[in-house]
């Protein structure tokens, strides 16, 4: 639970901030002092019993898809994707069932984890929990290529509402999207929102 903020008082109209306080919300900070990220973020750091400041997120440590069958899913990911399987990796039951592969995929500065669960990944058939980017609308046209010279479905370059993205499915069926870095101006009303491979059918 957090704790009760002091509140901060503002200074009289036309002065600035004592040194070493900080200004009042909205207001611009004394002439000639700097208020560094460190020092802001102190103002509305949440505490829990013990005064203990929340720790931060180091990043992604890994990804992790479900799949149905390790075999098939390790043959489209890496013709889709380039995934590499890391043998030393795997996850495997005291009985010597492997249940799970770390992949490597080109691109990525963390690894994938593909994980056998039938039944979750059933559940998200056409979901879309990872997003992966491309450059420029020109680089999902290529992506379009590629998957058409390996016989990989896919939705063909939509429009988004930002940008444009192409979306393909793995074999459980879960939605593997590219969205572009490039943007256009932010259009709902033009956006391929009503394509089949948009919507999620859950």
């Amino acid at each position: 639970m957090s704790t009760p903020e002091t509140p901060i008082a503002a200074p009289a109209p036309g002065t600035a901030p004592a040194p070493g306080t900080a200004p009042a919300p909205g207001a611009a900070p004394a002439p000639g002092t700097a208020t560094t990220p460190s020092t802001a973020a102190t103002l509305n750091v949440d505490t829990s019993p013990g005064d203990a400041a929340r720790p931060y997120v180091a990043g992604i440590h890994h990804l992790k898809i479900a799949v149905s069958d390790l075999g098939a899913s390790l043959d489209w990911y890496g013709t889709a994707l380039g995934a590499e399987r890391l043998p030393q990796f795997d996850h495997v039951l005291p009985n010597g069932t492997v249940f799970a592969y770390i992949v490597t995929i080109p691109g990525l500065d963390v690894v994938v984890e593909l994980r056998q669960a039938p039944a979750v990944a059933a559940r998200q058939s056409s979901f879309d929990p990872i997003v992966f980017a491309a450059d420029t609308r020109a680089d999902l046209d290529a992506w379009a290529r590629y998957f058409d010279a390996h016989r990989i479905d896919h939705s063909g370059v939509l429009r988004g509402m930002l940008g444009w993205l192409l979306i393909c499915r793995d074999p459980d069926g879960l939605s593997v999207r590219f969205y572009s870095n490039e943007s256009h101006e932010l259009d709902l009303e033009n956006s391929d929102i009503d394509s089949p491979w948009v919507a999620y059918r859950g």
